[in-house]
């Protein structure tokens, strides 16, 4: 037994020594300052993993503005000055932006490549988006979003609202809940009809319980999507791997086409999959379940974090109730329970300044996105004041949260500062400052360049939407008024907004209109 112990350890041993003589990788000469990391395979990612904001911080500070670290297999190349951000959009020829994207989209929903040049689809996925999420398709989405939203904070939890009395709740599972559910029903449509039939409550009821068991789905997968980011298998996971499957069945044609109200986004991807793929039936679905999962994955937490700023901060409240009085005044729509909605579009939600830079400023706090490049071939990266080689297949990397704690961009940092995306006419705030040089790249939840996220109007017009209806019809407070800021789960980093590590208990009650 010892003896076998023994050969083991040594083994074990000796494939580590030979991998740090052998299998290390060496900086070449003009390429970036190089951290190996100590272990095979993993190098830097448990430390990158405990923290990226202070790991690079400290790498930063030790090598400058770019260099690379190894991590879980991959060789990253950290592009750390912000004046710099605009060579690496320019590297069109040399970079690919869809790669990693199309490769981690298989791997965590279990499609096949929707990479056209895999021979699946020809599908041009970020055209399709585009089309479908901006330009008059977003009026669309905007105007279901504002119906479904009010449907569901006031028909769907009507018994819980009862009396006036307060309601008690987290207020992460409060927002999830309600971005859920009413996002669904904007993109996919609802199972019953319009018409006042007398089932039609029942059918309702039923709608809902499926919705929210897509959510229990939904949330069960979403916690293990890093570990599938990372490259281990699904199957590892069990529980998740059954809700995906679950959410995959939710979704397939045969399901969907049973139901109403449609969004041009899932018609236009079900008529395009069903006529430029090859995909299976599950396959198809599947590409749903990302759409799904894209659209609900950082909208939630941001949702959270945006009210959450908001309930600490009674300037901000204020400042931001007033903004909404003052559009509904203006486009003459009346607050009331007597079942007539409020009706806002787009043009009136743009006009709100005050909500937006209260949800930039959540976001900043709060976004720990990647901006992601594969170096298609070996070439030489021009920077602003240099140039270094990079190999083949290795990955140019933003981390924007860099850029978003940055003293000399954002005075005291960490710090909510509700107007701090206003300028002293009380508009929108565009000029950010470092080193004395204006900045073009200074905000970025969304990733930048041709990759910037498709969706990005439709999610800040729907926080913006459920903050105007919350602020509209609901009083609204922190059951602990001195409760702490809740940290931030690092285990999603790279990802976008990161969760709250805990919830935080609110109440709330219907005003008296």
């Amino acid at each position: 037994m010892f003896l076998t112990s023994w050969i083991w350890g040594t083994a074990v041993i000796l494939c580590c020594v030979s991998w740090f003589l052998l299998g290390r990788r060496r900086r070449r000469q003009g390429e970036p300052p190089l951290e190996n990391g100590f272990l095979p395979y993993l190098g830097c990612a448990l430390k990158f993993g405990a923290n990226p904001l202070e790991f690079l911080k400290e790498k930063q500070k030790k090598h400058g503005h770019i260099f690379t670290c190894h991590v879980a297999g991959k060789y990253i190349h950290f592009l750390t000055d912000p004046f710099s951000y605009h060579a690496l959009m320019r590297q069109g020829k040399h970079l690919d932006w869809k790669k990693f994207h199309f490769a981690t989209s298989a791997k965590a929903f279990g499609h096949g490549s929707i990479d056209p040049a895999e021979g699946n689809t020809t599908e041009n996925f970020h055209q399709t988006f585009i089309r479908t999420l901006q330009g008059n398709a977003l009026d669309a989405l905007i105007e279901a979003m504002m119906e479904n939203l009010q449907y569901v904070m006031l028909q769907s939890r009507a018994p819980k609202l009862q009396s006036h009395a307060w309601v008690t709740e987290g207020l992460y599972t409060f927002c999830c809940q309600v971005m859920f559910e009413s996002g669904f029903l904007t993109l996919f449509g609802k199972e019953f009809n319009s018409n006042n039939d007398k089932n039609q409550s029942s059918k309702q009821e039923t709608e809902r319980a499926h919705i929210l068991n897509a959510l229990e789905n939904f949330k069960e997968f979403d916690k293990i999507f890093p570990a599938l980011v990372a490259g281990l298998p699904i199957h590892l996971f069990k529980s998740a791997h059954s809700a995906r499957e679950r959410l995959g069945e939710a979704l397939l044609h045969k399901n969907l086409q049973k139901r109403d109200n449609l969004s041009e986004l899932v018609t236009l991807r079900m008529f395009l999959n069903d006529t430029l793929s090859t995909f299976d039936d599950m396959e198809k679905a599947k590409t749903h379940v990302a759409v799904l999962w894209a659209s609900q994955a950082n909208t939630i937490p941001a949702t959270f974090w945006t009210l959450f700023y908001l309930l600490k901060s009674p300037e901000a409240m204020r400042a931001a109730t007033k903004e909404v009085q003052n559009v509904l005044e203006s486009a003459e729509e009346s607050v009331s329970l007597d079942g007539k909605h409020i009706s806002l579009n787009r043009k009136q939600l743009d006009n709100m300044p005050i909500l937006d830079s209260i949800i930039k400023e959540a976001m900043r706090l709060s976004s720990a996105s990647m901006t992601f490049r594969v170096a298609k071939e070996d070439f030489t990266l021009h920077l602003e004041n240099d140039f270094y080689n990079i190999r083949k297949d290795d990955i140019v990397a933003l981390y924007p949260q860099l850029l978003h704690f940055d003293p000399e961009i954002y005075a005291d940092p960490l710090t909510f500062k509700y107007d701090r995306f206003l300028n002293e006419k009380g508009e929108e705030k565009t000029d950010f400052y470092r080193n004395g040089r204006k900045l073009k790249h200074y905000y970025m939840p969304f990733g930048t360049g041709i990759a910037k996220c498709p969706g990005r109007l439709f999610a800040v017009h729907e926080i913006k939407q459920f903050l105007a209806l919350i602020l509209s019809y609901f009083e609204i407070e922190l059951v602990d008024s001195n409760v702490k800021c809740p940290s931030l789960d690092q285990s999603r980093a790279g990802l976008g907004i990161l969760q709250p590590s805990n919830d935080v208990d609110f109440r709330y009650r219907l005003k008296c209109l």
